[in-house]
């Protein structure tokens, strides 16, 4: 009789471009080990950033079990290469490289028996799989909502470059309308990277086995109900909550910040984060910074300047002043540099999140029923946000616009520190999507049914 091990699945997964991207695959390699499949990490060399280079190598020590297998980019240059995003440049220069993968899984043992690629990389993971012959599940990070958007973008198109602007909402079937404003302004821009890169992998999408989401049904129930009885696409794959991911193992990030929180009274700081790759002007760190002051509000706030943190050097106090450092430390305190989020929203002094809605954000905030300031910035973040609102997470100032479109004066932020941590309905409501997130994950959940299937399936 064979053992368990004998006919566990083996899973290649792909990681992609970016801590946004590569954090919910790390947590889903763990995830799978866990449920004694056998794991391959592909790692695309060189990465962008320090973090992501870090990450990578704790998380390999901490589950020894997992391969690793790196595999080198062909060099890609952009079109504009002195205004390119450095990770929608690594997207694109993945996609161009999957094609060495083949040859590097056909060799390894036992045999791969299915193929997991993140949504930016959707069109080169189903060829991979095709050259296998093994099933190709997409791993979208971001919320289900947005995930419709992006999987319904070639049935707008009128042609490859962008989205045509007619009025000021998008309807797509079994979907409330999207906001134009609430879309990715690169999406109305012709022959934009980040649209080319994803209207390329939205086409695969159709063809894949299944898409994993980082989401829990009870948070996006009528999105996830709309795909899974047909009244989205006809015949698209099923989503498959599976979240909220649960966090790895690893000892990384700057840990000083514990004992000044554990000082705290209970639920009494507001964290404030805009995410691995948020570069926030000097002018709104100055508002940010009055208005957290004004606020009264106990804060821990994450500070970062650069979109890639090897370029990240200025000094805490030329940002922030040491004045206001000297003033304001019984009040709060300022990092600069990678923390590790999970610790710090998992802490009782935390009570507040003022965040960028980056989807794993998003999640780790519901995992725990801290209620959210939505300030989004950049791609998925509006529609996210959205999904904060609606499903009771928190609140969000859409007037704010997006993250750097205009300066937000210290006064607004105040006022909205201040509702969000003094506002008892946003409070109880957070707390119950807290309870729902870990009923999902829990043995007989919706998200652990979900798991154990694709599991059974493979």
């Amino acid at each position: 009789m064979s053992s368990v091990m004998d006919i566990s699945p083996h899973i290649a997964l792909l990681t992609s471009s970016g801590m946004g991207h590569l954090t919910p695959i790390l947590r889903l390699a763990a995830m799978l080990a866990s449920q004694n499949c056998h794991v391959t990490l592909l790692t695309a060399q060189p990465p962008v950033s320090n973090a992501e280079s870090e990450h990578i190598i704790a998380f390999l020590a901490a589950y020894p079990t997992i391969n690793r297998l790196d595999f080198q980019l062909l060099p890609y240059t952009p079109p504009n290469p002195e205004t390119a995003d450095p990770f929608f440049v690594q997207f694109e220069a993945i996609i161009r490289s999957v094609h060495l993968l083949p040859p590097l899984l056909s060799s390894i043992s036992p045999p791969v028996s299915a193929f997991f690629s993140d949504i930016t990389s959707a069109a080169g993971g189903h060829q991979v799989a095709n050259d296998l012959g093994v099933p190709n599940y997409v791993i979208s990070t971001t919320s289900a909502r947005f995930s419709c958007f992006v999987s319904y973008v070639p049935y707008l198109l009128a042609s490859e470059s962008s989205i045509p602007v007619a009025e000021t909402s998008i309807q797509i079937p079994g979907l409330d309308p999207f906001d134009h404003s609430n879309l990715p302004p690169p999406f109305f821009i012709p022959n934009h990277l980040f649209t080319k890169t994803l209207v390329s992998n939205s086409r695969a999408l159709s063809k894949s086995k299944g898409i994993l989401l980082n989401t829990f049904h009870d948070f996006e129930p009528k999105t996830i109900e709309a795909v899974n009885n047909g009244k989205f696409i006809q015949d698209f794959p099923r989503f498959l909550a599976i979240g909220p991911l649960e966090p790895h193992k690893l000892e990384i990030g700057d840990h000083q910040t514990l004992p000044w929180l554990d000082k705290q009274p209970t639920r009494s700081v507001v964290y404030v984060s805009f995410g691995s790759r948020t570069a926030m002007s000097k002018d709104q760190i100055t508002e940010l910074r009055n208005g957290l002051e004004k606020s009264g509000q106990k804060f821990l706030w994450v500070l970062k300047t650069k979109i890639v943190d090897k370029e990240d050097s200025e000094e805490l106090g030329e940002l922030v002043t040491g004045s206001f450092l000297e003033r304001t430390k019984a009040q709060g305190m300022v990092v600069k540099g990678w923390v590790n989020q999970e610790v710090i929203l998992s802490h009782p002094a935390v009570g507040g999140f003022v965040s960028h809605c980056g989807w794993n954000s998003v999640m780790e905030a519901a995992a725990r029923g801290i209620p959210m300031l939505a300030w989004p910035l950049l791609g998925d973040q509006r529609v996210n946000a959205e999904v904060v609102e609606s499903a009771g997470l928190g609140i969000w100032e859409k007037s704010w616009g997006w993250l750097g479109a205009r300066l937000v004066k210290s006064e607004k932020i105040a006022e909205k520190v201040t509702m969000l941590m003094g506002d008892e309905n946003v409070r109880e409501k957070a707390r119950k999507i807290g309870e729902m997130a870990k009923n999902a994950i829990q043995v007989g959940g919706s998200s652990h049914k979900v798991l154990i299937e694709i599991i059974q399936n493979l």
